[in-house]
């Protein structure tokens, strides 16, 4: 019967998908589809998602991934030598059915494993924001000068995606909208504009991983993906420019602008991962302590908005959602599947961090 509904709603709908070729849920089978769109990684190669459709809820999961991402010549440029390009473009990282965490349907505690599931795949090395292409000039190893452009085309990609969502899951009884490394930037972006579609239903912004860059050097990054043209006209981003943006205002004003909307973030006290993406951004090493950073984040969002969480455990390890120690993870006593749980069910939780801990913030729950 939901997918009649839903089949019902987009013959009536004047609203229309930016690519009309898209097939509909009812074309999709009850395991990952991959659906092909006629977006652009950064080096040209074609841009796809997948969807799994579920009969057992109304509820829908959208998630973004993750994978690096490049804001200078020698960094997008995937024939740069010495190359040294992060895994934006390797789209073997793009594939949900060879995820684990919240993407394993077999683990009876998955919170997530009745869910409608859109995953986002990433590959245009801007955190899923860019607003187009951007060419870079560098010298090579040889001494000389290198013209690239890549194609910075998250947003396009993923207004595809979310113009396909909405026509096909109209009213879902509640949205949570995650996102790792990479993709948590990208989906604190996208949570304010997924609420405001859907603003009679509950949204819940589970960010992983992505909390620790607070560095005077962002501004190099938003202009190489040219962010602040993307931005919604919003009071919430009045007067914001590539030069004065934050990843912290994608969660303050995605939340100020809408009240069906709550925030919660995860990550590890040490990323290692964080820790060497602020260093290339260009902070040096020893510059700046990683759990202060992500401390005064929270704080920052905290002090603005009225549903913000936060969960941050012990350790090096990046990224959480798609691993099992998803279901393993355990800081003051409270195991972050159960934290989860509560929080996408609108149960009572609370800030959770490894400086209760009696190991502290060095090492991760459960090997000390």
């Amino acid at each position: 019967m939901k997918y009649l509904a839903i089949a019902l709603f987009c013959l009536l709908s004047t609203a229309s998908s930016a690519q009309s070729n898209l097939p509909s849920i009812s074309d999709l089978d009850s395991a990952w589809n991959t659906i092909p769109t006629d977006g652009v990684c950064s080096a040209g190669m074609p841009y796809q998602f997948h969807a799994k459709p579920s009969s057992a809820s109304n509820n829908l999961l959208i998630f973004f991934n993750g994978g690096g991402a490049c804001w200078f010549g020698q960094a997008c440029d995937l024939g740069s030598q010495p190359n040294i390009h992060t895994p934006f473009a390797d789209m073997d990282q793009n594939n949900p059915a060879l995820s684990k965490g919240i993407f394993d349907f077999e683990n009876s505690e998955n919170p997530f494993a009745g869910y409608d599931m859109v995953f986002i795949p990433y590959c245009t090395g801007d955190v899923h924001i860019g607003a187009g292409e951007h060419t870079y000039t560098y010298e090579n190893a040889e001494g000389k000068e290198v013209h690239y452009t890549a194609h910075h085309t998250g947003y396009e990609n993923t207004q595809t995606i979310l113009n396909w969502i909405y026509e096909n899951f109209p009213a879902p009884d509640k949205v949570i909208i995650a996102g790792s490394s990479a993709g948590a930037i990208g989906s604190s972006f996208y949570s304010g504009l997924v609420a405001e579609h859907y603003s009679t239903a509950p949204v819940v912004l589970l960010a992983d991983a992505g909390g620790a860059y607070r560095t005077s050097r962002l501004p190099v990054l938003q202009h190489a993906w040219d962010t602040a043209s993307i931005l919604p006209d919003w009071d919430e981003y009045a007067g914001e420019t590539n030069d004065t943006i934050t990843f912290e205002d994608f969660y303050i004003a995605s939340a100020k602008h809408n009240s069906n909307l709550t925030l919660a973030q995860y990550n590890a006290a040490e990323d290692e991962t964080q820790i060497m993406f602020t260093q290339i951004i260009g902070d040096p090493p020893g510059s700046f302590s990683l759990p202060q950073r992500i401390l005064t984040n929270y704080q920052e969002i905290e002090s603005a908005v009225d549903e913000f969480y936060s969960y941050t455990a012990g350790g090096r390890v990046h990224m959480i959602l798609q691993d099992d120690i998803f279901y393993r993870y355990e800081v003051e006593g409270v195991r972050f599947v159960d934290w989860v749980n509560d929080l996408i069910n609108a149960k009572q939780v609370r800030d959770i961090s490894c400086v209760s801990e009696a190991a502290g913030c060095d090492v991760a729950p459960g090997t000390d």
